[in-house]
C-alpha cells in the first residue's frame, strides 16, 4: 500500500486527485494539508483521511508519507517539491512542473538526485482516447501522417474578464496562464497522438492590457497572452497548426482535432460537450466511419468518474507499477522539463519572429 499525503486538498485536488486516489486499491491517503488548519480539517473529514496539516513541513515529514503529491499554485510548487525530495518522498506535481524551464530544471536534477519516483500530471499522455488515436496512426489507418490541425479554446484565460481567484495569474512571472496550463496541456495531447514537435513558428497575441476582475467594479493589468498561434514540425516530418484562443465564455466546443494522412484523414472532438481534448473521451471519425475506443485502452476501475480524475487515476497507476518494478513512472519530471523547453521555444519565436528548434 502506497501511503499518500495530499497539499493543497481543498482546492483542483479536491475533485480531481482525491476521487481517483480513492478508487484505487494500491493506494491509502493518509495526509492532507491546506492552506489553514480549518480547511485541511475539512478536507479530511470529506474524504476520511486521518492526518490534516496547515504545515506542508508536519505532511512531508510524517512517518504516515511514502509520496507527496502537489497540487497548490505553480508558484508554490518548488517549495514543496523540494521539502519532500529532502525527506526521500517520491513526488506527483502538477503541470506545470516549476514557474518555468529554468527552474523545472532545477526541479529535475533534485528529483533525479533524490533517487525517488517523481511524475507529472500531464493528463493527455494517458488518456484512452488519445492512446486509442496514437495506436491508429502506428498502424497506418490514414497512411502516412501529413499534417496535424489542432483548435482549442483556452477560457477562462485570455479574455477582457478573469475571475478573482485567478487574478494572479495575469503575472507572467506566476508561470499560470492561456500558453502554460491551456496551450500546456493541449500540445502534451497532441504529442501524445503524433509525436514530439522539434520545431515551432509561433505568436501569443496579448489584446487586453487590462481586465475586470469578475463580479467586481476593479480593473487590473494583465500582461500575459490572451491567444497562441503556432505552426511547427513534427519529428515524423509532419506540420503542425495549433489555434488555442481565450476568452471569457463558458467552453462550447472545447476542440477539434484533425489529422492528416495520405490515405484519409481522422478528426477527433469531444463526446462530452465543453470537456478539453486531455480531460474526456473523444468521438472519434475517420471518413464516414465513427470509431469506438476500445475496452483494451482502459485501465481505471468504472468507479472513476470520466473527466480528470479517469486520466489522473491512470497516472497513478502507472507511479504504482513503476514503484513495484523500481523505474520512472511516465511522464516524469524530465518528460515535463523537456514540455518546458517546448514552450519556452513557443516564447522566443513569438518574441523574436523565428522559427525556433525544441530542445
Amino acid at each position: 500500500m502506497i501511503r499518500v499525503g495530499v497539499v493543497g486538498a481543498g482546492g483542483w485536488a479536491n475533485g480531481s486527485h482525491l476521487p481517483a486516489l480513492a478508487a484505487l486499491e494500491e493506494f491509502d491517503v493518509t495526509a492532507v494539508a491546506t492552506t489553514d488548519q480549518a480547511g485541511a480539517d475539512r478536507a479530511a473529514a470529506a474524504h476520511g483521511v486521518r492526518h490534516a496539516f496547515a504545515d506542508v513541513g508536519e505532511l512531508v515529514a510524517h512517518p504516515d508519507v511514502d509520496l507527496v503529491v502537489v497540487s497548490v499554485k505553480t508558484p508554490g510548487h518548488a517549495a514543496v517539491i523540494r521539502a519532500a525530495l529532502a525527506a526521500g518522498k517520491h513526488v506527483v506535481s502538477e503541470w506545470p512542473l516549476g514557474v518555468d524551464a529554468d527552474e523545472a530544471r532545477e526541479l529535475t536534477e533534485a528529483a533525479v538526485a533524490a533517487g525517488v519516483v517523481h511524475a507529472v500530471v500531464l493528463q493527455g499522455h494517458h488518456s484512452p482516447s488519445a492512446r486509442f488515436v496514437a495506436d491508429l496512426l502506428a498502424e497506418g489507418r490514414i497512411g502516412t501522417l501529413e499534417s496535424v490541425a489542432l483548435v482549442a479554446e483556452g477560457a477562462p484565460f485570455g479574455g477582457n474578464r478573469i475571475w478573482p481567484d485567478l487574478v494572479f495569474s495575469l503575472d507572467p512571472s506566476a508561470g499560470t496562464n492561456v500558453l502554460t496550463i491551456m496551450a500546456g496541456h493541449f500540445l502534451a495531447a497532441l504529442e501524445r497522438v503524433a509525436g514530439p514537435l522539434t520545431e515551432v513558428s509561433a505568436r501569443l497575441p496579448r489584446l487586453h492590457d487590462r481586465v475586470l476582475v469578475t463580479g467586481t467594479e476593479r480593473i487590473v493589468p494583465n500582461a500575459t497572452p490572451g491567444h497562441v498561434l503556432l505552426h511547427g514540425l513534427l519529428a515524423s516530418g509532419a506540420t503542425a497548426s495549433v489555434v488555442v484562443h481565450g476568452g471569457n465564455a463558458s467552453t462550447q466546443d472545447a476542440f477539434l482535432l484533425k489529422l492528416v494522412g495520405s490515405e484519409g484523414t481522422l478528426t477527433a472532438t469531444p463526446a462530452q460537450p465543453g470537456t478539453f481534448i486531455h480531460w474526456g473521451d473523444w468521438n472519434i471519425r475517420i471518413g464516414d466511419d465513427v470509431l469506438a475506443v476500445p475496452d483494451t485502452c482502459r485501465t481505471v476501475p468504472d468507479s472513476v468518474r470520466s473527466g480528470p480524475p479517469a486520466n489522473i487515476a491512470a497516472l497513478y497507476q502507472e507511479v504504482a507499477r513503476a514503484l513495484a518494478e523500481a523505474r520512472q513512472p511516465y511522464p516524469g519530471f524530465e518528460t515535463a522539463l523537456r514540455h518546458h523547453r517546448l514552450l519556452a521555444a513557443v516564447e522566443r519565436s513569438a518574441a523574436e519572429g523565428t522559427a525556433q528548434r525544441v530542445a
